[in-house]
């Protein structure tokens, strides 16, 4: 039984029933992607596609889910050394979600509803 986590290749070879060796190596690599964070997935993926040359965004693409730009950025940041990327964030200073601001809600004496026989000293 697969993990939900774990993205089945969309291939031609592992969508055919028949057995073949790629078959684990898709499954495996897919795995190990699945325990990677998001720099180390493109970066990795980026490389693969790398060894296989023309056509290897593509064929990633069908077996990782990731995007052909995503994987070309990767090669990109490879090619200039990651001289861009920072050694101890995952992120760029300033990427991702921006935080949630902190909804306060309001004091009990503020949201006190005043009635007509309540004295004006009080209010």
């Amino acid at each position: 039984m697969q993990d939900a986590s774990i993205y089945v290749c969309q291939c031609r070879v592992c969508q055919d029933e028949q057995t073949h060796p790629d078959k684990l190596i898709h499954r495996r690599t897919n795995l190990l992607l699945s325990r990677m964070d998001e720099q180390q997935r493109r970066w990795y993926v980026a490389l693969e596609s790398m060894k296989i040359g023309h056509g290897g965004d593509t064929l990633l693409h069908q077996m990782t889910g990731m995007n052909v730009e995503t994987i070309r950025r990767g090669r990109e940041e490879l090619e200039n050394d990651l001289q861009d990327r920072p050694r101890d964030r995952v992120r760029l200073e300033g990427g991702g979600r921006p935080p949630v601001e902190e909804k306060i809600p309001p004091s009990r004496t503020t949201s006190r509803t005043w009635s007509k026989t309540t004295p004006a000293a009080i209010r």
